[in-house]
C-alpha cells in the first residue's frame, strides 16, 4: 500500500511516497481502509520534530482520518467490518490503510460523508472542549476569534453562534472576511501581517476594542499567537477568559499586569491531552457535535481536497497560513 513518509527532519518538501507493508490489527485493534485524512497544524510541526510527540522515523503524518473498517483484531466488540468511522490517531493517517485502537473510534452517521467527517474531530473537538470546558461559554457572551477563517477558527465561529455568543472574527484578508461572514460572524476585523511595531500593535488593540464593544470580549479564542495575542488581551472583558489554542505566529510574551487590571484568566486548551485524561467527556462532546451538525448549527467546511500524491502541498499551504477551512487528502 502507498504511504506519504517522513524519513528525515524537514518541511513538506522532504516527504516521499513509498509502498509499505499492509498492517495487521492486534488485540483490541481494527484495520481501517482510509478514505480521507484532514490536514492540521500539528502535521506541519511533527515532520520538523517541533511537536510534543516525536514518532520514530519513517512515519506518516496525518492525525485525523475517516474510513471503513476492513478487519477486526482479537477481542474487538461493538464494531463490524464495513462500519464507517473517524478517529484521531496522532500520526499515520496519510497512508491507504492503518491500524488503530478500537477505543479511539467514533461512528460516522449516514448523513455525513467520509471526507466531511475527517474535518470534524480535531478542529471542532478542540473548540467544543475549549469553549465549554475551558471557556465556560454562555448565551450573550462576546467572543473574539483570532485566525477565524482556518479550520479551528471557523469551528469557533460556528460553535460560538450555536451557543448564543456574539462573535467577532479576526482574519488577514477580505477574502477570508467573506468566509467568516458566511459562517455567521457578527463583526469582522481584518488585521495586518506581523511583525508589529508599537504603533501597529496599539492600533490593532483599538480595532479589537471597537469591534467587541465597550464591555470587552468575554472570551478570546487565540489560535494565532505571536504579535496578535497582546492586542487581543487588551480588548478582553473584566473577568474574561483568554483561551490559548495554538501559535503558528509564534509563542506570545504576555504582559501579566493586564491580567491583574482586567481580573482575567489565561487558560490553555490542550485537546489531545484532554481526550486521553477524560475520554468519556470527550465522547460526549463529539456526540454533541454530531447533534449540532444534524440540526444545521455547524457545517464543517472542506475547502480543498488533494490526492495522496499531493498531500505535501496541502501541508505546505496550511503551514503558509493560506488555508481557508479544512484541507483534506482523499485516497480515491
Amino acid at each position: 500500500m502507498k504511504a506519504l513518509l517522513s524519513k528525515e527532519v524537514g518541511g513538506p518538501e522532504t516527504l516521499v511516497i513509498e509502498d509499505i507493508a499492509e498492517p495487521t490489527p492486534g488485540k483490541g485493534e481494527v484495520l481501517i481502509k482510509v478514505a480521507a485524512c484532514a490536514i492540521n497544524f500539528p502535521d506541519t510541526l511533527i515532520i520538523r520534530d517541533l511537536y510534543q510527540f516525536k514518532p520514530p522515523r519513517p512515519f506518516s503524518p496525518g492525525g485525523e482520518i475517516s474510513g471503513t473498517i476492513e478487519a477486526l483484531g482479537e477481542g474487538v466488540e461493538g464494531w463490524k467490518v464495513g462500519d464507517k468511522v473517524l478517529s484521531g490517531i496522532g500520526n499515520g493517517g496519510l497512508q491507504e490503510k492503518i491500524v488503530t485502537s478500537a477505543n479511539k473510534l467514533f461512528r460516522v452517521p449516514d448523513f455525513v460523508s467520509l471526507p466531511e467527517a475527517s474535518a470534524l474531530l480535531m478542529t471542532y473537538g478542540t473548540t467544543i472542549h475549549g469553549l465549554k470546558d475551558r471557556g465556560d461559554i454562555k448565551k450573550g457572551d462576546t467572543m473574539l476569534v483570532l485566525g477565524a477563517a482556518g479550520g479551528v477558527g471557523l469551528s469557533a465561529v460556528e460553535l460560538g453562534k450555536a451557543y448564543g455568543a456574539r462573535v467577532v472574527a479576526a482574519v488577514s484578508s477580505e477574502e477570508k472576511a467573506e468566509v467568516v461572514r458566511k459562517a455567521g460572524a457578527d463583526e469582522v476585523v481584518i488585521y495586518p501581517r506581523a511583525p508589529f511595531d508599537k504603533d501597529t500593535s496599539k492600533a490593532l488593540a483599538k480595532a479589537f476594542k471597537d469591534a467587541v464593544g465597550p464591555d470587552g470580549a468575554d472570551i478570546v479564542y487565540d489560535i494565532v499567537g505571536g504579535d496578535y495575542s497582546e492586542p487581543a488581551l487588551r480588548a478582553i472583558a473584566w473577568e474574561g477568559r483568554f483561551l490559548v489554542v495554538g501559535f503558528p505566529a509564534g509563542i506570545a510574551k504576555m504582559p501579566l499586569n493586564l491580567t491583574l487590571l482586567k481580573s482575567c484568566d489565561i487558560r490553555g486548551v490542550f485537546w489531545g491531552a484532554f481526550t486521553m485524561r477524560e475520554p468519556r467527556k470527550n465522547e460526549a462532546n463529539i456526540a454533541e457535535l454530531f447533534r449540532l451538525w444534524k440540526d444545521g448549527k455547524i457545517n464543517p467546511l472542506v475547502s480543498e481536497t488533494y490526492p495522496l500524491e499531493r498531500a505535501h502541498e496541502a501541508i505546505a499551504k496550511l503551514e503558509s497560513r493560506g488555508a481557508v477551512g479544512k484541507l483534506v487528502v482523499t485516497m480515491d
